[in-house]
């Protein structure tokens, strides 16, 4: 669900932009507030657990569609919301910096989109309700396939509404919602169960995980070396190497997208605040949709030329991880020192 440059106008972008760094501002502050020991190296590895994860695209079967995890709900249950936010934010952040994944007017949208509504709406008032004093396998799942139905369905709804308030594209509001709800309902659908999964495996095993600062005791620290150790081998195994193998159809936006106008990807303005950011993120993007660039020689056979890509996924899926890991680490661990000398 990640947006290009080429759905919004330079307004809409710009609004989105400011939202998403309110909340950034605003998740800061409580997270400096909150002083949880636990909190900057989970943000680490988690980002990078979810940076690769949002490599596999899944196939969602009869639709020639696919769809790949977003991870705002995990990260909201293991870290709470506004440390959540602010993970998913450093993921989408190298995702445009460096590998041209979403674009950069976009990325505002992209991170209120997939961080906000999963965070701030979803989380505390489905999710925490749902499982208040209920901890069974049954509760918890209900709880997430629920909640990441909702997360994504206000997601999606928010990617129609502003692409047809910025007015560049000519999508229909009614066709285009009614083509991306209903294939990012099944995506919430899978998303819910994985998240369902890895939470209820983290109840049972490590539950002193989810226990906050200093109530978690020598246990509770033990758990989280442990999770940590354990979620950036995930990380690296997922993104270097299950990534190999992920669906190549259109993801749920490209395939909306598709049906509408024939092809999956609308070209930007060649001119102006698009073209600019265009140059930069060219600029800046080592690993363009996670593969090595083209250099401007020749085409090699398929064999070679599939071999390469397929090495390039790889190596984008582990210096991602590794990249995403640096700053959502640095992120947690300079607001909370800067929350202990406040």
């Amino acid at each position: 669900m990640h947006m290009a440059d080429a759905l919004l106008s330079p307004a809409v972008g710009g609004i989105m932009w400011a939202a998403s760094a309110g909340a950034i501002a605003y998740s800061s502050r409580k997270v400096r507030q909150q002083l949880d020991d636990r909190k900057a190296p989970l943000m680490g590895v988690l980002g990078a657990f979810i940076f690769a994860a949002q490599m596999i695209n899944f196939t969602i079967p009869g639709t020639g569609s696919s769809g790949h995890l977003g991870g705002g709900l995990l990260l909201a249950v293991l870290l709470g919301p506004h440390a959540a936010f602010l993970t998913i934010a450093s993921v989408l952040v190298i995702q445009a910096l460096f590998f041209a994944d979403g674009g950069l007017l976009a990325l505002g949208c992209n991170i209120f989109n997939m961080g906000f509504f999963p965070a701030f709406i979803a989380y505390p008032f489905i999710y925490t309700s749902l499982v208040n004093g209920k901890s069974g396998r049954g509760a918890v799942t209900f709880a997430a396939i629920l909640t990441a139905v909702v997360g994504l369905q206000l997601g999606a709804l928010a990617v129609v509404l502003e692409t047809v308030f910025s007015g560049i594209s000519e999508l229909p509001f009614t066709t285009f919602a009614l083509l991306m709800q209903p294939i990012h309902l099944a995506i919430g659908v899978i998303e819910g169960v994985v998240t369902a999964a890895v939470v209820s495996f983290i109840v049972k095993a490590r539950p002193e995980i989810l226990e906050s600062g200093p109530e978690a005791g020598t246990a509770g620290r033990y758990a989280l070396r442990n999770a940590a150790i354990g979620f950036f081998c995930a990380a690296i195994i997922t993104g270097g190497v299950i990534s190999r193998f992920a669906s190549e159809n259109p993801d749920g936006l490209e395939w909306s997208i598709a049906r509408i106008t024939g092809c999956e990807e609308l070209h930007s303005p060649e001119r102006g605040v698009h073209a600019a950011l265009a140059a930069v993120q060219s600029k800046m993007a080592f690993l363009p949709d996670y593969s090595f660039k083209k250099n401007g020689e020749s085409k090699t056979d398929a064999a070679r030329e599939t071999a390469g890509s397929k090495a390039g996924t790889s190596v984008s899926g582990v210096v991602g991880g590794v990249v995403t890991f640096v700053l959502a680490l640095l992120i947690g661990l300079v607001l909370k020192r800067r929350g202990e000398k406040g």
